[in-house]
């Protein structure tokens, strides 16, 4: 089992200056913790993210770590030009000296698609134009490209990531139909679900992984993601995340209120007590997290589980001592000392003669993630 964190940067104050270097400092603990990455949203237009420039964050953040890897998760690639998007990969992987992890999503959100001129009709062909093009001109010298979108002829490429032929490829979904289309394409897989269709969605993806004759060790990461608060007791925990929760989930429905539309219950429920059923939210003393976390991975089957300790108005001081709590008390019990955790897949690499397809269910669920 590997750790990781997720963060939307979610704006959870009138001072942002003072919220990045928070986040930064945050972040410096989550390497002394012992965490394999750092994943963080992109945004537009919305409190949800105060990222909206993911590069330039992780970009502060490689210089704050040595050993942490960090990333988007994902860059929304239907608002990027190729050869741009492709020169800032290569940057944050020189950078942070071959730590960037590579999430890519075509930018479900209509609302923020329309803010950049992007008609939302055209993201998947858009998705699936830019990914081609960013997959091929990584770790070559030369770009040539025909499309629908977008025509290079013999541009040269002289930034080249550490990582070859690309970092780590990561894809998000909430589509247990989409396991088996991803196990072909061997990239690593964050979802948002209910534990118990983690569940399902991880017994699919090795059950098709197995059929391909792929090798159980060789199996990418799949994480699932929560909100995760440990304090020193059950009521202060929970409180701190019940309080949390309703301002963060205020952040995520924003443009969609302001549009007139509600957030489909199926994609995040509203209500506190409900989502800590549903395992979106693990809230308690570090043996209460501890005992609901095992039972999760359990029913999940996980190999990466993937924790949110800063969101809504949770203070620097109550993330840092749940992050604190967690690593001592929690992450022991989950990872045994004798586990080096699960093989990573190298560069998560598309399977060969596979073109790469986006999850056409990001159009309900991918904001969560950007």
């Amino acid at each position: 089992m590997k750790f990781a964190v997720f963060d939307h940067l979610d704006r959870s104050g009138p001072d942002l200056g003072r919220q990045y270097e928070d986040r930064l400092r945050l972040i410096e603990l989550y390497e002394w913790a012992g965490f394999h990455a750092y994943h963080v949203a992109e945004h537009h237009g919305t409190p949800l993210g105060s990222a909206p420039s993911p590069g330039l964050f992780l970009a502060a953040v490689a210089q704050r770590t040595t050993t942490l890897r960090l990333g988007p998760l994902a860059y929304p690639l239907g608002l990027y030009h190729p050869l741009r998007l492709m020169e800032e990969v290569c940057m944050l992987d020189i950078m942070s000296g071959g730590r960037l992890e590579l999430g890519v999503g075509r930018g479900a959100s209509p609302y923020e698609a329309e803010f950049f001129g992007v008609e939302p009709s055209t993201s998947q062909a858009r998705f699936d134009e830019i990914l081609e093009i960013v997959l091929k001109g990584l770790g070559a010298e030369r770009l040539d490209h025909a499309g629908k979108f977008f025509t290079f002829r013999n541009v040269p490429l002289v930034m080249q990531p550490v990582q070859r032929p690309h970092p780590p490829l990561w894809h998000v979904t909430r589509s247990l139909d989409s396991a088996d289309r991803l196990a072909a394409l061997g990239c690593n897989i964050a979802l948002a679900m209910p534990t118990h269709d983690a569940g399902a969605f991880t017994a699919r993806y090795r059950a098709a992984w197995a059929a391909l004759g792929r090798a159980p060790e060789d199996m990418p990461f799949i994480g699932n993601t929560r909100n995760v608060v440990v304090l020193d007791s059950d009521r202060d925990a929970i409180s701190a995340a019940r309080r949390a929760f309703h301002v963060w989930y205020d952040s995520m429905v924003h443009l969609w209120r302001a549009n007139g539309v509600e957030l489909p219950r199926q994609v995040s429920t509203p209500d506190f007590d409900e989502a800590v059923d549903q395992g979106y939210i693990v809230a308690g003393s570090p043996a209460t997290v501890r005992d609901r976390m095992l039972r999760d991975q359990f029913v999940s089957g996980i190999n990466y589980s993937i924790c949110r300790f800063a969101c809504g108005d949770l203070s620097f001081e109550e993330s840092a001592r749940s992050v604190r709590l967690f690593a001592r008390e929690v992450m022991p019990a989950l990872m045994p000392e004798d586990d080096e955790g699960p093989a990573h897949s190298a560069t998560g690499t598309l399977a060969p003669g596979l073109r790469w397809l986006g999850d056409e269910d990001l159009s309900e669920v991918g904001f969560l993630f950007r």
